[in-house]
């Protein structure tokens, strides 16, 4: 059974716009599948398409030739064109916007695997003439589509990388994993370090998998791992910029007392998580297990950002947090995540936010089970299960 990605009709609505439609993602999310399914889309819909996948040297070979040439090559091609691994086409960007400028199509949908270069082509050149899409592995919701009595628990041990869904030993999703891994840091990685480097970048990526969830700062990293912190400073650009790992920042209006240019990192997937502290043990035998519902949570959080939307979290210098904090139109919604949380009572970091920004019309204390909702002064308090904090959000 295939996986059905949400985001699926979201791409769909893009055939009627000329702009270029760009996927990009780390390796193995799910990129290449999307862009066969939008094909079959389009060929039910008489559409002439043509698909061509770089990594394949035959293919990569009929783009070795003049710009002129190959936008001649995409014309002839067909109405629509599906590109893998556009990061392998030299000269995309001015490619797609030559294409787009002509307004002559034909329509492009290209994906590329994290790799820097497209990164800033993308920014350079293809201003306003595309549409960009992160694709993240599959959601929890999407993964329960394909395997019978998935649970929260096998979920934050394994992930959600589409390879896993067709494997019913653990120990062949422990080696997929392991591989996904592997290849990023061999291809992805490699050719942008020096030996010597990549070992205190593997460094690096355990300290961050260790530490997931906690604030954490440059320079105590960069003792750790025995780099100058502009060169972690550096890594931990290259990481964001490959989407593997991502930076929370903290929320303050400067207020005394709140920690102001604090951050927490989360890396992509629990599974890859997993992977790179090699454990895979059950949560509840686990001292992290709350850290890795935190980072679900993140997950969720993260598949709803939009132009509108940002993620934070706060803490103050004395210790009180909220884990998340969730910002829709500059108004904040805080939102705790608790592993156990039978008592239902107020967690204390919420409080405190509360406290401070009395104006909160919504908040949200995550947990294994739900509750009716309460009131705290102006503030509604919802107590949420986990596999109910993505439709939560969307009702905000």
């Amino acid at each position: 059974m295939k996986i059905k990605r949400s985001i699926f009709n979201k791409l769909k609505t893009d055939f009627s716009l000329k702009e270029a439609t760009i996927l990009v993602g780390p390796r193995q999310v799910g990129k290449t599948h999307l862009l066969h399914q939008l094909e079959n889309y389009a060929k039910k819909a008489s559409k002439k398409t043509h698909f061509f996948d770089l990594e394949q040297p035959a293919q990569l070979a009929l783009f070795n030739q003049s710009e002129e040439k190959i936008i001649e090559l995409l014309q002839g091609a067909g109405e629509v064109i599906f590109i893998d691994e556009f990061q392998y086409l030299k000269n995309a960007s001015k490619i797609f916007k030559a294409l787009y400028d002509q307004g002559k199509g034909p329509k492009i949908f290209a994906s590329g695997s994290s790799a820097l270069e497209i990164h800033s082509h993308l920014k350079e050149s293809l201003a306003g003439r595309k549409f960009l899409y992160h694709i993240y592995p599959c959601s929890f919701e999407e993964i329960s589509q394909v395997i019978q009595n998935n649970t929260l628990h096998s979920y934050c041990l394994f992930g959600g990388m589409p390879g896993t869904t067709h494997l019913d030993n653990d120990e062949r999703k422990k080696q997929l994993l392991q591989d996904i891994l592997q290849s990023y840091i061999l291809k992805d990685i490699k050719s942008l370090l020096r030996e010597e480097n990549l070992r205190a970048f593997n460094h690096l990526l355990f300290l961050l998998a260790d530490a997931q969830g906690s604030v954490i700062s440059v320079e105590s990293l960069a003792r750790d791992v025995g780099l100058s912190a502009p060169t972690i400073s550096s890594y931990l650009d290259t990481l964001a910029q490959t989407y593997v790992n991502f930076p929370v920042y903290s929320y303050s209006k400067n207020l005394g007392n709140e920690l102001r240019k604090s951050k927490k990192f989360y890396f992509y997937d629990l599974g890859i998580r997993n992977a790179l502290l090699k454990n895979f043990a059950a949560l509840t035998k686990r001292e992290d297990a709350g850290c890795i519902l935190e980072s679900f949570v993140f997950l969720e959080l993260q598949r709803k950002l939009n132009p509108e939307t940002e993620i934070r979290f706060w803490r103050l210098k004395s210790g009180e947090e909220v884990d998340f904090i969730w910002i829709k139109n500059q108004k904040a919604f805080p939102i705790e995540v608790k592993f156990n949380w039978e008592r239902k009572k107020i967690p204390n970091g919420l409080v405190a936010f509360l406290k401070r920004y009395p104006e909160t019309s919504r908040a949200f204390v995550v947990s294994q089970q739900s509750a009716k909702d309460i009131t705290y002064e102006k503030t509604t308090i919802s107590f949420i299960s986990f596999d109910e904090i993505s439709k939560s959000i969307e009702e905000i």
